[in-house]
């Protein structure tokens, strides 16, 4: 177990560093200038000038990109163009957000999935089945912004329950967090849920049909004990994986639910850097958006040898 690991851990490091390569590489790509945005439209040449070499880019690119990678390594990751204030700050400010929305929203997608898609392997074929396969259609091909809309002019427009928007932490007023986290939990959940459902349909149906299942059941195990030890057992392989992705996509940052409901994440958090050609803290949120795909996948693979230890060789 320790070997496997350490070999995993080798392998996220190699990507880590490529990614890193790419980040830089793609963001230096973006077109305008960030002193000419960060100054406004007046500023002198000396002003310029010395904003420009102390955020090092009259350096040449090469040189920045060691420098800043040296500098990521020790976990500083600049200074924003834009307020001035550390990258590092910047996203810790916006990661609760972030967080919070992640974690409500795979909460919804599990609790929608999982009985949704167990009900629809085990009566295959029936109004249940279909119903579940209609509901899970409408939900990835819906697009996530219009589902906001929607719920926002119902919910907050026509029904005044719930605020259209913005965030309040859970230590502040946890009922004005709750109310505000619903709707964009909601959207994600659901969509997410639709994705996880068609796994843990097709990973159940066919786990139920492998020869191990039909042999339990010809020796008369219990059905309970069958579903639980041979079937559940098998199908959580495929429904971790896909969970483990869709986890680490609403930690990336939701970019359209977060616009729509105003979410403070770190999705828009991105978007803004990008609009402000703000390289630091673009580079910065892309960096940990990697590092959080990659520690997920880490997750993902040593859940996978737990449940079944033949994938460490």
């Amino acid at each position: 177990m320790t070997t496997y690991l350490l070999r995993r851990i080798g392998q996220s490091a190699v990507v880590l560093a490529g990614v890193s390569v790419i980040v830089f590489s793609l963001v230096h790509l973006v077109p305008g200038d960030p002193v000419r945005l960060a100054l406004g439209t007046r500023f002198s040449q000396e002003t310029y000038d010395a904003l420009r070499e102390r955020s090092g880019l009259d350096q040449p690119l090469v040189e920045q990109f060691f420098g800043w990678l040296g500098r990521a390594l020790t976990g500083d990751l600049g200074v924003s163009f834009r307020s001035g204030e550390t990258v590092t700050s910047v996203i810790a400010e916006r990661l609760p957000a972030t967080l919070t929305l992640a974690f409500a929203s795979i909460l919804v997608a599990l609790a929608i999935a999982i009985p949704l898609g167990t009900i629809s392997a085990l009566r295959p074929g029936s109004i249940i089945d279909r119903i579940a396969t209609v509901i899970s259609q409408f939900g990835i091909s819906v697009p996530d912004f219009w589902m906001g809309i929607v719920l926002i002019l119902v919910f907050a427009g026509t029904l005044g329950w719930l605020p259209s928007g913005g965030f309040v932490p859970l230590s502040e007023d946890p009922g004005a967090w709750l109310q505000r986290l619903v709707m964009p939990a909601l959207v994600t959940g659901v969509v997410s849920g639709s994705v996880i459902t068609r796994f843990v349909r097709s990973s159940m149906l066919e786990a139920l049909g492998s020869d191990h299942v039909r042999t339990a059941q010809a020796k008369g195990l219990p059905t309970r004990q069958v579903f639980t030890w041979h079937v559940l057992r098998n199908a959580l392989l495929p429904l971790v994986t896909v969970t483990g992705v869709q986890l680490a996509y609403l930690l990336s940052g939701v970019v359209v639910v977060e616009i729509v409901f105003s979410w403070p994440g770190l999705g828009q958090l991105a978007l803004q850097a990008v609009e402000a050609r703000d390289y630091p803290v673009l580079q910065g949120a892309i960096l940990l958006f990697a590092v959080v795909f990659l520690v997920i996948n880490l997750v993902v693979d040593l859940l996978y040898t737990a449940i079944d230890p033949r994938i460490r060789r």
